[in-house]
């Protein structure tokens, strides 16, 4: 595996799949990898002969009092995880040459953007939707895998690759979890031994909600019922709600529909979410 730091050199990497007619398949990651991440890079193996992975921490999607600092850099141990999974290039780049000099250009993706989490962390889907444009522009990728787990990111990527023309297969990789239920994350690392055994309140809490939801409760006492059994664990929850799987507006009776959650368990902020059959 080659890790490359330097564009010019990423171009010349590729330049030699590409002259060789074989088509890459990029899995964008700040690192910290675990199975979750590793379950993007065996889907991104059966869909391309090239596999690049990125590992970028961007500094433009974290606001002024995240966790930008104390986010987990392990990167020895994570190219030796993608060298013996096969991946071809890791792309390493320092933020300087993500963001040069002068760098002075901004996406921002309207509507599935400025709910949830948008609302709750302003400018974070601008530095994703950037980030992810430049990562597109530099690596070319036919096909690139985000993880179901970050649901709305996936959204906001979708929207942007569309509007853009970017000529990118977005595939969304189903969320892997711990045995109990708890959703692989990197930030799970800051949870202490209590905060852990809480923290698979969330995904229990969710579960409660969606079987209350399919057989037909009213969605509202679902949800508050929800954020209730969380309180009552010692998260401080952002949101718990019912969206449309595609707008992440209001769900549609008959329509794809996406229950999601985000609540701060001690200093760590989690986030789930899970399908719903919404009828």
């Amino acid at each position: 595996m080659q890790i490359i730091r330097r564009l010019e050199s990423l171009r010349e990497a590729l330049g030699s799949f590409a002259e060789a007619g074989e088509a890459v398949a990029l899995v964008p990651t700040m690192g910290a990898l675990h199975a979750g991440h590793m379950a993007l890079v065996d889907a991104a193996r059966r869909l391309a002969p090239r596999v690049v992975v990125s590992i970028f921490v961007n500094p433009k999607q974290f606001g002024p009092n995240e966790d930008l600092a104390r986010y987990p850099r392990r990167e020895a141990t994570d190219a030796q995880m993608l060298s013996d999974a096969g991946v071809d290039i890791l792309w390493a780049p320092e933020v300087e040459e993500m963001y040069p000099s002068g760098f002075a250009t901004n996406v921002s993706v309207a509507g599935v953007s400025e709910v949830l989490d948008g609302a709750h962390r302003p400018g974070h889907f601008d530095g994703v939707a950037t980030v992810v444009a430049k990562l597109f522009g530099q690596v070319r990728p036919a096909v690139a895998l985000f993880g179901e787990k970050d649901f709305q990111q996936l959204a906001v990527v979708r929207r942007m690759t569309a509007d853009l023309d970017l000529g990118v297969e977005i595939v969304g990789v189903p969320t892997q979890r711990e045995d109990d239920g708890l959703a692989l994350s990197s930030r799970n690392i800051y949870l202490d031994e209590a905060e852990r055994a809480r923290a698979v309140t969330l995904p229990r809490a969710m579960g409660e909600a969606k079987r209350a939801i399919e057989r037909g409760d009213d969605v509202a006492t679902a949800l508050s019922a929800a954020i209730a059994t969380l309180t009552r664990a010692g998260f401080e929850p952002d949101y718990v709600t019912l969206v449309h799987a595609d707008t992440l507006r209001d769900p549609v009776r008959g329509k794809p529909a996406r229950l999601l959650a985000a609540a701060r368990l001690g200093s760590t902020r989690l986030i789930d979410n899970i399908a719903v059959e919404f009828e």
